[in-house]
């Protein structure tokens, strides 16, 4: 016979891995009794409490699962655990949950992004997009020659023809002979 005060101690480290966290479980319990201050002890209780119902609920459904030859337990074989324990109460509930999560789960899968509505492979896309890249290349390249040929035109129009006829050039800083402000 075990003694009450042992089962309401934190469980040893082998055992901890087995139980829901705490944390979770003093948020379940603040959610529902927002108002009540539940010792420490009351709280190690509901956690062991949890623990049980939901070994006690797996190995059912493991059992059924076992009876009908399958090698992963699904929704339908909780159900069936569930009933099969009593909890018949639960079993609404939880088929309730189900639906919801099913639903969620058909949401997500409607959702698709917007690459895969396109209905064009992706090496298309991607053909599509270096098609799109070289052209925008090519427009940048043309518009930096224009606006180059539009300065050196400008440049020519600024410099005095010379009596010969050609345009005098601007003198450069390299063609300076002052040497003097190189270090």
């Amino acid at each position: 016979m075990s003694n009450p005060q042992e089962e309401l101690l934190p469980p040893s480290a082998e055992d901890d891995e087995l139980t829901l966290p705490r944390a979770s479980i003093n948020k379940i319990i603040k959610e529902l009794v927002p108002t009540v201050r539940v010792a420490n002890e009351s709280r190690e209780l509901i956690l062991n409490c949890c623990s049980e119902f939901i070994h006690l609920i797996s190995s059912e459904a493991n059992e059924v699962c076992n009876m009908r030859n399958k090698k992963t337990i699904n929704a339908e074989h909780v159900l069936e655990a569930l009933e099969r324990l009593g909890f018949h109460d639960y079993k609404q509930e939880a088929e309730a949950v189900l639906h919801d999560c099913k639903e969620v789960a058909a949401k997500r899968r409607r959702q698709s992004t917007r690459l895969e509505n396109l209905g064009i492979p992706e090496e298309e896309l991607l053909r599509q997009q270096q098609e799109l890249f070289a052209k925008a290349r090519e427009e940048q390249a043309r518009e930096e020659q224009q606006q180059w040929m539009s300065m050196q035109a400008a440049a020519m129009v600024q410099r005095p023809p010379l009596a010969d006829g050609s345009v005098a050039s601007k003198p450069s800083e390299d063609d300076d002979d002052d040497d003097d402000d190189d270090y």
